[in-house]
Parts: structure tokens; C-alpha cells; sequence
């Protein structure tokens, strides 16, 4: 059984890995198409291995087991030797030439038999390919038909399997082979996709994906068959696909056509050295086009591997900063039907958020579909949670809540009443208090940079700003901003009983804003630029009993009880999922079967992904009963130069 280990995440994209008996995995990964015959191999496995850093391949088990001349050498030496590959290989069961040639002369269990005794590192069944334009019942027929040969591949496989999913345009057929694939595989193989891919209908790809997702086991790698071109990476990642696999590198080279991340070009027509890659410096491919047909094909095909490896080590990087939706923009910038598939899967947002991370250092909007992203979609339900029975905000214009902005806005109206004021943002109004949470805090779009003559602010902003000012607008806004944000994360009583204690804020000297929540010279929270406020272990421990069950809270296995009160991490297969509302990256509460708090922890996995996994970590401790208590000095004062305008 496959232990895929999860290591970081950008909401259902992530970066992961997994064991072969020739090597480790690490996803999102690149499974270049080898063909097992190397005289038909243009570029060498090897090379592709030492040159160009591919991990891992994929081939035909099918191939070499009609193949009269590599069969029986095959069956001795084994797949390894025949292809010239000593990492991790895929081979696929020759479903899609049964699909395209018609019926092929080898069984499912001959396939899978075959496939073992070669030594493959995941063998694949052989499912019953169905094409978008498949009718219901007859996907549906297919996919039970599969559903019985992986249940036979499972009892005859002793390593690896990779299950397709299957089903068509039919989200009910793809979310019952998605469940069925999750009982038997170790990799999930979503197939059926290529004409799709081929004919750009990122739309119905997005609506495939978004069927599919609920049915697959998060524990388990996610394979999409025939994602080869680079223009797909990030899109198919943000479903949380975590192999593709890829002939495409040759098809087009033979063509003469060149990959890039934004589209495919013909290399005929390039007349200038527009590309920067270290192939294309050396011989630039105004140059390749003057050579021998067979020369191109190698240099086109080497280029095109290239510019996939590359774009997958991009979208690696970009869930590592937590930018993938940004980077599937980019690319979605780059061509109309990828920004129609961006566009249908934003629409599906709601599958997307119970694995939304709490924030992210940044929110960068470059196409109006950003207002869109699962992020905004939560932020917008949450907002209207928090304003229900509240009075309506007054319109004012967008500011910082930084000492001189503050000192300087009435907090009540000419009859004693306090004023609540509503801030633009690029989601619509937002009241001040909550101006500084993630995504709208930092959002980053085509506004900020607008020009042109500055935008007045409404009346009703104007006739406020000229009410008596009390003297103390700066301390009263202060806590009504410490009240918001600890009712947005811990709910309105327990944001009561811990402004009655009085505590002072610490501001950052540079910009002025709030830092941290101190009582008497301990950090009970800090407050990151996401603004939310986290708890430290004073903090929680004055938190704790404040949140009534299941509020905040993970529960740990009594066997890992002892290593998390000393600050160890809580690893998936010790942690039981208590509040459902949490998510990925969220500071919670790490107790036991009692409600001790034992600790507070940042949660890598999403409640649903609890104790699912068999190795890697659930949420990594930030503070324990020995952490060494965070001190502050009083409350800063800021000079007024300190303070950027607004």
C-alpha cells in the first residue's frame, strides 16, 4: 500500500511523496512517455534523467508485451533494462489502443500478470477508455466493468496500482468511479480527458475535475492520463492533480512545433531568437530550422521536454509561496480557453474551500475572475455571518488602521451613538475594523495601480469626518478593532471576556499597525499581516476554556499525547478532526480525549484529511507548556513621521 506523505500545500495543490522500490516520487511530477523500443526513443531515458532531471517515466506494458523481439527480453531483464531507466517507472495497460484500434489481443489479468513479472513500479489496470461524447449508461457500464478488473488487480498486484477513474461528462458515473478507484488503488488515474486536452475544452475539464474531486481519497496521489502540455500544469494542479504524464514533448517536435507555458507555436515561422532556455542559447532556433529534419525532431523534442520540466518546477515554487491561483492566471491570461476553464472552476469554489488555506502572504489579481477564488468566496460568507443583526455600515473611504488615521475619525455620532464604518474594497464594502484580513488586507490588483483624479469620498463619509472628536478616538478604535478580529476567529463571547482584561496592542514601529495583543508584558496573540490574530501558549491557555466544543480544537491519540505536550509535530494518523471548520493553515487547539490543551498547532492537513494519512505531518506545534513565554516592553508610541500617509 502506497504511503503518499504530504508536505506542503497550496489549498488542493500540493507537494508531496511516495516511495517506489527505485525511488522516491515527489509531486507535482512530470512522467515523460518513453517508448520501451529505444530505437523509437529519440531522447534517451538516461539522459532525461541525468540532463534534463526527470524523476520518473511512464511506457507501455502493452507495447512490449506485443512487441516479438522485447517480450521475452523484457520478461528476463525486466522493464529497467529494457528502457535504460533506474528510477521509478509507470507502465499503462494499453487501454488506449484498445480504445483506439479496437479490441486488443491481451486480457486484463494477462496485462496486469505481465506488468508484475517486468517489475514495473505502478502497474496500471485495464480499464475501458470512455469518450467525452459517451452516453450515461454506457460510461456507467464501463466504469463497473473497471470497478471488477481493479478488484482483481488488487488481489494480484503486489506493489503498486493505479486505478483509472473513469465516466465521461456524467459527474454522477465520475464521482462513483472516483469512490471505487479510492477503495482499490494506491494511485487515482483520471482518464478520458485527452480529446479534452487536445481540443482545449478547459470548461468541461474543470466540470470533470470538480465531479470527480469529492470521490478521490486525499490520502492518495491524483494522476490525470494525457496532461502533457505545459499550458495545463497549474490549472490541473489547482484541482489537486498531482502526476501528468506527457508523449506530447515528441508529437509536437515531429511536427515541428514548439511548447511554452502560454501555447504552442510553429517553429517555421520564428524568425527571431525568442527563446531563453539553455538549449535554444546554444542553438537558436532560427539556426535549428536550417538543419536535417532528424536533427530538428531531437532538438524540438529536447526543448519541448524542457519547457514541461520547467513549468512543473513553477508550479512546485508556486505552491510553495502559495501563488498558484496567481500562476493558473497567468496562464489563463495567455489563452481564452483556459481563462473559460478558470472561470468554470471558480464557479465550483465550494469544493475548493474546506481545503482553502486560512491566508497566504499575498493576494494577487490579475483577471476578474480573482474576485471569484474559493479565498474571496469564504471571506464574503464569513462577513455576512459576522454583520448579520448589525447596523449598516457607513460608506468612508478605504484607510489604514494605523495611530494617525484613527486619532483623527470619530467614533460616535452628535447623539452618542458609535459609528461603523464601511471601507471599499474590490469585493464590495467591508467594515473598517475588518479592512486588514486576508485576502482583501493584501489584496494586490489592477485598482492599486489606477490613475487619474483621486476618488472623493461619499457624503455621508465627508459629514462624519467633521463631527467633535473625543479625544480618545485612537484607544476606542483600537478595541473595537481587537474585538472584531478575535470575535472573527473565536466568536463573540470569548472576544468580550478577553477585551474585560484590558490588554494593551503592540504596533509595528515601521507602519504603525498591530502586532501583537500583550497582558502585562506577555504576548497572549500575535497578529500576523493576514491580520488574524494567533495564539501563543499564554494566549490559548486564557482562550481555551472560552470556546465551547468543538471550537477550534484537534484531538490527538492518546499514544501521541505525550510527544505533542513536549512540542513534538502531530503526525495524520494521531489526529482526530474536531471542528469541521478549520482549515489548512489554522492555529488550533491540540487536546485530548479530556479537552486538556495540550498545545497549539498550524494545521497542514484539512479537517476531512485527519487521520487519513499514514505518514507525514497533521500540524506542526507553535507553542507548548514550555515554550519560552513571548515578552514585550510597554506599548510602543509611534512619532507621527513613523506612520505612512493614507
Amino acid at each position: 500500500m502506497i504511503e503518499f506523505e504530504l508536505l506542503e500545500r497550496d489549498g488542493l495543490a500540493r507537494l508531496g511523496r511516495f516511495t517506489t522500490p527505485h525511488g522516491v516520487i515527489e509531486t507535482p511530477a512530470l512522467l515523460p512517455v518513453v517508448h520501451p523500443d529505444r530505437e523509437r526513443q529519440p531522447i534517451p531515458p538516461e539522459v532525461m534523467r541525468q540532463e534534463f532531471g526527470a524523476k520518473a517515466i511512464i511506457t507501455s506494458s502493452y507495447i512490449l508485451w506485443r512487441s516479438p523481439v522485447l517480450r521475452p527480453r523484457a520478461e528476463v531483464e525486466g522493464v529497467h533494462k529494457i528502457v535504460g531507466f533506474d528510477g521509478p517507472i509507470m507502465t499503462d495497460s494499453g487501454a488506449f489502443q484498445q480504445h483506439a484500434y479496437g479490441d486488443v489481443e491481451v486480457g486484463a489479468d494477462e496485462i496486469l500478470a505481465f506488468q508484475n513479472l517486468i517489475g514495473t513500479d505502478i502497474a496500471t489496470v485495464l480499464d475501458l477508455f470512455t469518450e467525452p461524447s459517451t452516453e450515461e449508461a454506457a460510461a456507467s457500464a464501463a466504469t463497473e466493468e473497471t470497478a471488477v478488473r481493479a478488484r482483481r488487480a488488487r488481489e494480484a498486484r503486489p506493489g503498486l496500482l493505479a486505478v483509472p477513474v473513469q465516466g465521461g461528462l456524467h459527474p454522477a458515473v465520475r464521482l462513483r468511479s472516483a469512490e471505487l478507484a479510492s477503495e482499490l488503488g494506491d494511485v487515482l488515474a483520471v482518464g478520458g480527458v485527452v480529446p479534452l486536452l487536445e481540443q482545449y475544452r478547459f470548461p468541461e475539464l474543470a466540470r470533470l475535475l470538480i465531479a470527480a474531486r469529492p470521490g478521490l481519497a486525499p490520502q492518495l496521489p491524483v494522476h490525470l492520463f494525457g496532461a502533457g502540455h505545459p499550458v495545463s500544469f497549474a490549472f490541473a494542479a489547482l484541482f489537486g492533480v498531482d502526476l501528468f504524464d506527457s508523449s506530447s514533448y515528441l508529437k509536437f517536435a515531429r511536427r515541428d512545433a514548439l511548447m511554452f507555458p502560454w501555447g504552442t507555436v510553429d517553429a517555421a515561422g520564428i524568425r527571431e531568437a525568442m527563446c531563453a532556455c539553455w538549449l535554444c542559447a546554444d542553438l537558436p532556433l532560427p539556426e535549428v530550422m536550417r538543419r536535417p529534419a532528424e536533427e530538428r525532431v531531437v532538438h524540438f523534442a529536447r526543448h519541448n521536454l524542457l519547457t514541461c520540466l520547467t513549468e512543473v518546477a513553477r508550479v512546485r515554487q508556486a505552491i510553495r509561496d502559495g501563488q498558484l491561483w496567481e500562476l493558473a492566471e497567468e496562464r489563463a491570461a495567455a489563452h481564452p480557453a483556459l481563462a473559460a476553464g478558470l472561470l468554470q472552476a471558480v464557479r465550483g469554489a465550494r469544493w475548493f474551500v474546506p481545503s482553502e488555506p486560512e491566508s497566504r502572504p499575498g493576494f494577487r489579481a490579475t483577471l476578474p475572475s480573482a474576485t471569484l477564488r474559493p479565498a474571496v468566496i469564504r471571506f464574503l460568507a464569513r462577513l455576512g455571518a459576522w454583520q448579520a443583526g448589525r447596523e449598516p455600515n457607513v460608506p468612508h473611504r478605504r484607510m489604514a488602521l494605523v495611530p494617525s488615521s484613527l486619532a483623527r475619525l470619530p467614533a460616535f455620532d452628535l447623539d452618542g451613538r458609535p459609528i461603523r464604518y464601511g471601507v471599499p474594497t474590490p469585493v464590495g464594502p467591508v467594515p473598517l475594523e475588518l479592512s486588514e484580513l486576508y485576502p482583501i488586507g493584501c489584496w494586490n490588483g489592477p485598482d492599486s495601480y489606477a490613475t487619474g483624479e483621486p476618488r472623493s469620498a461619499p457624503r455621508e463619509a465627508e459629514e462624519t469626518e467633521r463631527l467633535p472628536l473625543r479625544g480618545d478616538e485612537l484607544v476606542l478604535w483600537t478595541e473595537r478593532h481587537l474585538g472584531a478580529i478575535l470575535e472573527w476567529q473565536y466568536g463573540a463571547p470569548a472576544s468580550a471576556e478577553i477585551l474585560a482584561e484590558h490588554p494593551d496592542v503592540v504596533r509595528s514601529r515601521r507602519t504603525g499597525r498591530v502586532r501583537g495583543i500583550v497582558k502585562d508584558g506577555a504576548v497572549w496573540f500575535t497578529v500576523g499581516t493576514d491580520g488574524l490574530p494567533y495564539p501563543t501558549w499564554q494566549g490559548a491557555r486564557r482562550l481555551h476554556p472560552l470556546l465551547e466544543l468543538p471550537r477550534r480544537r484537534v484531538l490527538v491519540d492518546a499514544d501521541a499525547v505525550p510527544f505533542v505536550t513536549e512540542g513534538r509535530s502531530l503526525f495524520s494518523r494521531f489526529a482526530r478532526p474536531l471542528d469541521r471548520a478549520l482549515g489548512p493553515g489554522s492555529s488550533a487547539h491540540l487536546v485530548d480525549d479530556s479537552d486538556r490543551l495540550l498545545a497549539v498547532g498550524r494545521l497542514l492537513l484539512a479537517p476531512h484529511e485527519l487521520g487519513r494519512f499514514r505518514r507525514g505531518v497533521a500540524a506542526v506545534v507553535t507553542a507548548h507548556a514550555r515554550s519560552p513565554p513571548p515578552i514585550t516592553e510597554e506599548p510602543v508610541e509611534f512619532p507621527q513621521e513613523d506612520v505612512p500617509p493614507t
